[in-house]
């Protein structure tokens, strides 16, 4: 009698077992990997510089150009060369943080002495093979979205143009990334676009074709 008992509890013990490891595998059926997720940003902090031209006698506007930016933190552990070499060197580098970098201007440019037209740009940064130099990457917003590329993939972008721009060394260390248009008072075609993150330091020249005032 006690051996039956025994065999009927291990009898059961089993049943149980194979049940529970079906439903566990007809659960993780129900439940397979997503093929596509959603993701975002919850207000993400960005930036904005802007410089315009206004006709005080028509009391109307000329014509302005300006850059929107996410501000990401510079990071103690891109001061390690070795790794911060592995992202960037001959690599196409994000400039900015969540949404694309925009250049938005309603006027042809010409940033050190390259030709930029007018319209909307998306832009990156490109690091020289050797490290040495570094240039705007400027992309064109039409093809990025054909493409479905997020900014955190600017290397599938297909590049339209790069503009070379000068290292400062010597400029002032940037926790934030920080793009600035800096207008020159004493010459309104001259305008002075900075880039400064971290230990990075990146400046070019802006000519702006202001229009004759008759």
């Amino acid at each position: 009698m006690k051996h039956k008992l025994l065999r009927a509890v291990a009898l059961a013990f089993a049943v149980v077992v194979c049940l529970s490891s079906a439903l566990l595998a007809q659960d993780g059926q129900q439940k397979p990997k997503p093929k596509v997720v959603s993701f975002g940003s919850d207000s993400p902090e960005r930036g904005t510089t802007r410089v315009g031209y206004w006709n005080m006698e028509k009391n109307m506007g000329m014509g302005q150009f300006a850059i929107d930016y996410g501000r990401p933190v510079w990071r103690k552990e891109y001061e390690d060369t070795a790794k911060f070499d592995a992202m960037t060197k001959g690599k196409v580098y994000r400039l900015g943080s969540n949404f694309w970098t925009t250049l938005d201007t309603d006027m042809p440019l010409k940033i050190a002495g390259k030709p930029v037209p007018a319209g909307s740009w998306y832009v990156g940064l490109h690091r020289s093979d050797d490290g040495a130099t570094w240039s705007l990457a400027f992309i064109d917003p039409a093809k990025a979205r054909a493409l479905h590329v997020d900014a955190s993939e600017i290397e599938r972008a297909p590049v339209a143009f790069k503009i070379p721009m000068t290292t400062d060394p010597s400029g002032e260390m940037k926790e934030k990334l920080t793009i600035e248009l800096v207008r020159q008072k004493e010459n309104l075609k001259a305008v002075t676009l900075q880039i400064g993150w971290g230990k990075i330091q990146l400046s070019a020249p802006v000519e702006v074709p202001v229009p004759e005032v008759k």
